[in-house]
């Protein structure tokens, strides 16, 4: 435990010290502050465009649901690729250039080094994502003049559990492909048959598929039970991990 420890330490001061800090964030912050805006004037944005191509472009007044709506959008295309993306090294990287041959010859086992790494990257992803949510309620709220929490708190937190689903999928990947470029080039593959499955009902209502699409549908109050996709997405993280290990442990560093 104490090997653990002491590696999730290096792990994290190595995320704070290093790019990582800024992509994933900066990504997430991006588009927590400008969702609302962009929700609250695409209506003028559009009006002003209509003169110039002859259309009549009739749009809604926008309510705080837009801006909402832009966050999960967004949380479930862009953060999505940029997890896949960013994430994709995370194992290989560190086998590849020899650092994970000097931490391994310490007394840390090989299922505390990929234990460690999933547990900082997810604390990474989560503290980023909940600092976002927590970023366009304000937003919405400051440009609307309302901007109810739960809706958009049971949203993100749907998305959380999609989101370290995805972390584990790519951590296994990292674990068996040498390639950071090939283990994200086969995630987003994965991206896209989650994506596919989503038009079969079975698939959304008893397995992750659900989680692809939970988040809209939340926000537009046609959310349905989310108790077997919440409960397989966890498990396939864990499989995931598990996997990791595995794989990890039957390489030559």
């Amino acid at each position: 435990m104490s090997s653990f420890r002491a590696f999730l330490g290096k792990e994290l001061r190595e995320i704070v010290r290093t790019w990582r800090i800024w992509v994933l964030p900066g990504i997430v912050l991006f588009f927590a502050v400008t969702g609302p805006v962009i929700a609250r004037f695409t209506p003028q944005l559009l009006q002003a465009v209509a003169p110039d191509t002859g259309l009549v472009i009739q749009v809604p007044d926008p309510t705080f649901r837009d801006a909402y709506l832009q966050w999960a959008k967004n949380l479930v295309q862009i953060v999505t690729f940029a997890v896949i993306l960013v994430f994709a090294g995370a194992v290989s990287s560190e086998r590849r250039s020899g650092t994970a041959v000097l931490v391994l010859t310490k007394p840390l086992s090989r299922t505390a080094f990929v234990g460690a790494k999933y547990v900082a990257q997810g604390l990474l992803l989560v503290t980023t994502v909940v600092v976002g949510a927590a970023t366009t309620w304000a937003l919405t709220l400051a440009v609307f003049g309302e901007a109810p929490l739960l809706p958009l708190a049971a949203a993100t937190g749907v998305w959380l559990v999609w989101g370290l689903m995805v972390l584990g999928i790519v951590i296994l990947l990292s674990s068996v492909v040498d390639s950071p470029a090939g283990a994200a080039g086969l995630g987003l593959g994965v991206f896209v048959l989650f994506s596919i499955g989503s038009i079969w009902t079975p698939a959304v209502r008893y397995s992750p598929t659900g989680l692809v699409g939970a988040p809209t549908d939340i926000l537009l109050g046609r959310g349905g039970p989310l108790l077997w996709p919440v409960i397989t997405g966890t498990a396939l993280a864990a499989i995931s991990i598990a996997g990791a290990v595995t794989a990890f442990s039957r390489r030559e560093l």
